[in-house]
């Protein structure tokens, strides 16, 4: 006797389960230009490493004889795998099964997998496609009774924030729980062309508030790429995995344990000529921030994590193997002012740092919050003291590269000044309360008025400021501790990074006050 015929039942529900939806729902899938969960599950994975949990659940029909007649899985997919070696969990929706809106087994799955990372301390994937609600109004009939809306798993959603990495692609239309599902995350991919995210799809519009829109003219890339409800835009599924994988690879399995210190070839003595020659003497004039970066963090490991920040960069790095956050301005964006979707930015950036122990190095050009009556509309100093309250209550390591400007209430709060950061200026720095070029004129007023040339006076007045404002005056004072050779910034961070992290493993890590601000 032997338990075979379970064994030979077991399987053939396993095999009815992958065929999802069916051949015909997943041609429609395909021909949509996406694919089914399970591809993306086993594209994502490392090859062989997924171990499904909850395969068996669906909806069953038996015949008269109580044998199996017909099987639906559950339009949810779910287990553990390995991303490059690292044990995570994958939630997937299933959209050829009733477009992955809920039924009576996925919320079941979704709550258990955002449990079991909870509890394992794993980072968590979410493949987000539908709905992932309560299903539509058929439903109802269907059930017979209506419900008082909940949002199940919600209390691990919101926690693993302040636990685990979370990371959430939008694969295909995203609307309701399935478009919050994928904003609570620590990072956020909408995919160009194929996905779609909104609170509402366009029949719900059409009827609620009489919009008569497409999927992509409602929440396609082109709405979310620059305002913050999604972090970055992926021109492909692939190339969504390959940002899933590399962001990952910042950051520790949990906030128990500190980042991963990756093998490093570049040598820390590396001093890129170009620095010198990277800022313009005319402060007018702008420049490229990215090439910077390049130069200074080890060879191709600056990834962008919120591509929405316009005037403000925000990215994970690597000096000498140790991740980091990056924080930079960026002169070519509204002059290099802290705009609303900058200030979003640096906020995101500090508590995912914060969550997970990286220290944050930020390169200082930054003239202050944006000015102008746009900007009052848009509540910009509200948004900015909301990023500077993250950046002060941020608590890990930091160091600072004035590069040029510092300016204003932005310039000041873009770091924590009232504690100890490892501060080096370039000959280019220039600050103070508020620029000189446009602080002249105000405060000269009346000499100007009685001067019989006003324009020499003003030239003379400029030129005597221009000596004030040399940031050697500044460090006469110890107002600034150092300033270098730009081309020694390299080899002086990846010094500082090794004391950083030797205090990170001097404060055993945990959970932070808070996760996802927001």
């Amino acid at each position: 006797m032997t338990w075979q015929p379970e064994l030979d039942e077991l399987r053939r529900r396993q095999e009815l389960a992958e065929r999802m939806g069916g051949p015909e729902k997943i041609k429609r899938q395909r021909d949509a230009g996406r694919l089914t969960v399970r591809e993306r599950i086993a594209l994502l994975l490392d090859e062989g490493s997924f171990h499904e949990i909850g395969a068996l659940a669906g909806t069953a029909g038996y015949d008269e004889s109580g044998e199996l007649a017909s099987f639906i899985p559950a339009n949810f997919v779910t287990g553990t795998g390995r991303l490059d070696g690292r044990k995570v969990v994958v939630g997937g929706d299933d959209f050829t099964v009733r477009g992955g809106a809920a039924d009576a087994s996925i919320i079941g799955k979704q709550i258990y997998a955002e449990q079991l990372a909870n509890e394992l301390h794993l980072p968590i994937v979410r493949l987000v496609e539908g709905t992932g609600g309560g299903g539509s109004v058929k439903t109802l009939e269907q059930s017979g009774h209506t419900y008082v809306p909940v949002n199940p798993g919600w209390d691990y959603v919101v926690d693993n924030l302040s636990m685990v990495p979370v990371v959430a692609a939008g694969l295909g239309p995203v609307a309701g729980l399935g478009a919050a599902r994928l904003c609570a995350a620590h990072l956020s991919i909408l995919v160009e062309g194929t996905a779609q995210l909104f609170v509402a799809g366009p029949p719900v519009v059409s009827s609620g508030v009489g919009e008569h829109v497409d999927k992509e003219q409602l929440g396609g890339s082109r709405v979310h790429a620059r305002n913050g409800a999604v972090d970055l835009i992926a021109a492909s599924e692939v190339e969504a995995f390959t940002l899933i994988r590399r962001f990952l690879s910042y950051l520790p399995p949990s906030v128990f344990e500190l980042p991963p210190v990756a093998a490093n070839a570049d040598p820390v003595s590396r001093r890129s000529a170009e620095l010198l020659t990277a800022v313009p003497r005319d402060r007018r004039q702008p420049y490229r921030i990215r090439p910077i970066l390049a130069a200074v963090f080890d060879t191709g490991s600056v990834m962008e994590v919120q591509r929405y920040g316009g005037s403000i960069v925000t990215a994970l790095a690597r000096l000498d193997g140790h991740p980091v956050g990056v924080v930079a301005g960026d002169p070519y964006v509204a002059g290099g002012c802290l705009t609303v979707e900058g200030a979003e930015a640096v906020t995101r950036l500090a508590d995912l740092c914060s969550a997970f122990h990286l220290p944050v190095v930020t390169f200082t050009d930054q003239p202050g919050l944006l000015i102008g009556t746009r900007a009052e509309q848009r509540a910009t100093i509200r948004h900015g003291v909301r990023a500077i309250a993250a950046v002060y209550q941020a608590g890990v390591p930091g160091a600072e590269i004035v590069v040029r400007r510092v300016f204003g209430v932005g310039g000041a709060g873009l770091t924590n000044r009232h504690r100890l950061t490892r501060r080096w200026a370039w000959p280019s720095a220039d600050w103070g309360s508020l620029p000189v070029e446009g602080g002249i004129e105000a405060a000269y007023r009346a000499d100007l008025e009685q001067a019989d040339d006003p324009a020499a006076l003003l030239a003379e007045i400029r030129a005597r400021l221009d000596a004030v404002r040399n940031p050697m005056r500044t460090a006469e004072r110890f107002g600034i501790e150092e300033i270098i050779d730009p081309r020694e910034t390299r080899p002086l961070l990846c010094d500082w990074v090794r004391d950083a992290y030797a205090v990170l493993r001097g404060s055993p890590p945990g959970r932070p006050t808070f996760g996802l601000r927001p």
